[in-house]
């Protein structure tokens, strides 16, 4: 979130004799051709100091007063080139020399860091004097301010990180995928390269395929015992090395880190630069591994094939790629659209019946809060991902249609465990096109009247006469409600636990 200060820097006073053309005042930060004022400024004071010269010699020579030459040597004129020209003879330097972008010592690049912070709108919302950045002012006073600009900028950045922002980023990245129906050619383009340049021709992605993957980009694996709790993968970038989990965590599809990792150095991820930089990478990598689990070509072969025949399944797409469930019901979402004409819905629901992520462009209304998000959000009750936890048999697909608000939908459901509780995956798409797929025969309907709260969020009459007042139930809300979002570059990954790993793996 932006916010504007209501408090104006000053402006300098405007020396006498002052020439058209030159602009003052402590916010331009640049001359001509996008040079830095303030650097550009310490370069002349550096020069003129080091040749013995005071502001009066270099005033002189250059027909200029003395407090003239102190406002181009602290930033606060906009010389032109002529003047630039004229200074560069009287100090015996080539022009090329002021031009030069870095400042001349340490420090005055923290002048220059402090100077421009003063005058920036972080300073002037907090109302603080500004401190005069000149000789006399101690080096060890100027890094502890540069420092402390830090780290209050960082605390802001952190601050940032809350639920609240979270959850709006969430909902404009879901945006984003609806606009794309959830399809990104240039990242099917990537994989397709990748795929051709092992000879791979199509079907499932082995283990030996993915290694060779990654072999072709330059990495080795290595799979280690001690790899970080925070994290899926360690790359390192200086020895073109992987590092893996020995086994399986949580009994996930080994493929899917890796090949998120490689996802990654290919698509040229940086360090995020916040929460929505963060999530878009994410999305990304795991797109990019998805399409190359599932290609394209050979998965929208096996989809169209199964249409003509009326009986797409998510389930065949998962055992076609020997993929996981939840893999195959995302890469679905990704080709359903733009190359099988399918609205779709995906949504992946915790059994305590919270939505954890989900996707839509077929209109289906997903419970949301004021800002849009849906993480978090209470699913209905009466909602194919909510009823399917209350079957005996909760693994094998379940098929129902439920008529909503918004529409009537047809939805196969089916539950995965994992290490934070057992979730349920759907897909859905609406009435009209159920007729291409499996299970449109099913008789079990449901109606939900959601968002009204009588449909599922208020007991039954009875059962509120009956307990209400005489009940205390403790409950137990995750984390995440309590405290904002893991802070660092990489939310939730503790740094000095991977740096620790990485040198104790290092090669010699």
């Amino acid at each position: 979130m932006t916010t504007t200060s209501t408090t104006s820097p000053r402006r300098a006073p405007q020396p006498s004799g002052a020439r058209r053309g030159e602009r003052q005042g402590p916010e331009a930060p640049t001359a001509h051709g996008g040079l830095d004022t303030l650097v550009l400024g310490r370069r002349i004071r550096h020069l003129r100091t080091q040749r013995g010269l005071t502001l009066e010699d270099l005033g002189s020579a250059i027909g200029r007063a003395p407090s003239q030459v102190s406002m181009l040597e602290n930033g606060h004129r906009e010389p032109k080139l002529s003047l630039l020209a004229q200074i560069a003879d009287a100090l015996d330097v080539p022009l090329a020399e002021l031009l030069r972008t870095e400042p001349p010592s340490r420090r005055a690049a923290l002048e220059v860091e402090l100077e421009r912070a003063q005058r920036g709108p972080l300073f002037g919302q907090l109302g603080l004097p500004t401190v005069k950045v000149g000789k006399s002012l101690p080096s060890d006073a100027l890094e502890a301010l540069v420092a402390l600009q830090h780290q209050v900028e960082r605390l802001l950045t952190e601050h940032a990180a809350t639920p609240e922002e979270a959850r709006r980023a969430n909902a404009e990245l879901r945006a984003r995928m609806r606009e794309r129906d959830n399809y990104f050619p240039e990242l099917e383009d990537h994989a397709s390269t990748l795929l051709a340049a092992i000879g791979h021709t199509g079907g499932p992605l082995s283990q030996r395929a993915t290694a060779d993957i990654a072999a072709h980009l330059g990495f080795t694996l290595h799979h280690v015992p001690d790899l970080p709790h925070s994290t899926r993968t360690v790359t390192d970038l200086a020895h073109g090395r992987i590092y893996l989990p020995q086994g399986e965590r949580g009994g996930s599809d080994s493929r899917s880190p890796l090949l998120q990792a490689l996802a990654s150095h290919v698509l040229g991820h940086a360090e995020p630069r916040d929460y929505r930089d963060f999530l878009r990478q994410r999305v990304e990598a795991n797109y990019l591994a998805a399409a190359l689990m599932l290609p394209r070509d050979s998965a929208v072969a096996f989809l169209t094939a199964a249409k003509e025949e009326r009986r797409l399944s998510v389930e065949d797409l998962r055992d076609a790629f020997a993929v996981p469930y939840e893999t195959a019901a995302h890469r679905f979402t990704n080709l359903a659209t733009r190359h099988l004409d399918l609205p779709v819905h995906f949504m992946k629901v915790h059994e305590g019946g919270t939505l954890h992520k989900a996707y839509e462009n077929d209109g289906v209304a997903f419970p949301s809060d004021p800002l849009g998000a849906i993480e978090g959000q209470p699913v209905c009750r009466h909602w194919t991902a909510r009823v399917v936890f209350t079957l005996e048999d909760r693994f094998s697909p379940y098929y129902q249609y439920t008529d909503t608000s918004s529409g009537t939908y047809w939805c196969t459901s089916r539950v995965q465990p994992s290490s934070q509780g057992a979730f349920s995956v759907s897909v859905g798409v609406p009435f009209a096109h159920v007729r291409w797929f499996r299970g449109r025969e099913t008789p079990e309907r449901s109606r939900s009247r959601c968002p009204d709260p009588s449909c599922c969020r208020q007991p039954p009459t009875e059962l509120a006469q009956r307990w209400e007042g005489a009940s205390w139930p403790s409950a137990r809300p995750h984390a995440s409600l309590l405290a904002a979002l893991p802070v660092g570059v990489f939310p939730g990954v503790d740094t000095t636990e991977v740096y620790e790993f990485l040198d104790r793996h290092a090669p010699a």
